[in-house]
């Protein structure tokens, strides 16, 4: 049977083999999509500061005093602005609130708040979150468990809140509360305590556990590297020094 000219085109006269047909079209689309996973990223990280910062400079511009506010004098727009002042302005506030009179005032505003019926509720369970993430103390969501959930052999990512406490350790002993957020909005999910025995820790942190459920699993933690105890230690000593006669005798012959 003989090639006709289109097989003769592409097949390689010197190896007889077919040839690999390359299209720019696929090449062009190959280098787009590259180029899509590299700026994507810091597009989309770039458009959300961006936009924070945007969000706090027309909440606090409006709350600076003429006099104080740069742009009296520069007569122009000073992007980030608002955020400086915010900050500076916390930082304010605490150092306010670490005296002994600030404390004071703190103590009388919450007892105020205290009195005013469905909002001292608010306030006091606002304040207790905040205190427990801001607290160096809490061992809440520092903690990437699975859990059989929401059936049997059906396992989900959560992170451990908290030990039970009060009447919950009264009538349910051993059990751990783990929030086990939804995807891709982990800012929504559901509360369930399980046996702390039938939950399975991971060794990943709690950010990588949130990069996991936001991209609903495409993005997986490389695995931990082995620490260096003395068996692992030892082992490499004994690489090392079988390797080293073999370089001096390389570098001594040169």
């Amino acid at each position: 049977m003989s090639n006709t000219p289109d097989d003769d085109e592409n097949t390689n006269l010197f190896t007889g083999q077919p040839r690999k047909r390359s299209s720019l079209l696929s090449w062009l689309r190959g280098r787009f999509l590259a180029g899509i996973v590299v700026a994507a990223p810091i597009g989309i990280t770039v458009f959300l500061v961006w936009k924070f910062i945007e969000f706090v400079d027309s909440t606090v511009k409006p709350l600076i005093p003429d006099r104080w506010n740069p742009e009296t004098y520069t007569q122009f727009a000073l992007p980030g602005l608002g955020l400086v002042f915010a900050v500076v302005g916390l930082i304010l506030i605490g150092t306010i609130a670490a005296n002994l009179l600030g404390k004071s005032l703190l103590n009388v505003g919450d007892w105020l708040i205290g009195r005013v019926p469905f909002v001292r509720s608010i306030h006091m369970t606002l304040k207790q979150v905040i205190s427990i993430f801001t607290s160096g103390q809490s061992r809440s969501f520092r903690e990437v468990v699975m859990v059989e959930y929401p059936r049997k052999n059906s396992w989900a990512i959560g992170f451990v809140t908290s030990e039970v406490k009060g009447e919950l350790a009264e009538k349910t002993p051993g059990m751990v509360g783990v929030f086990v957020p939804t995807t891709p909005n982990p800012t929504s999910g559901f509360l369930i305590y399980v046996d702390r025995s039938e939950t399975k820790t991971l060794n990943m942190s709690v950010e990588e556990g949130a990069k996991l459920i936001i991209s609903a699993g495409l993005v997986v933690p490389e695995p931990a590297e082995p620490e260096m105890n003395s068996d692992n230690a030892d082992d490499f000593r004994s690489k090392v020094s079988r390797l080293l006669p073999s370089f001096d005798r390389k570098t001594g012959s040169e």
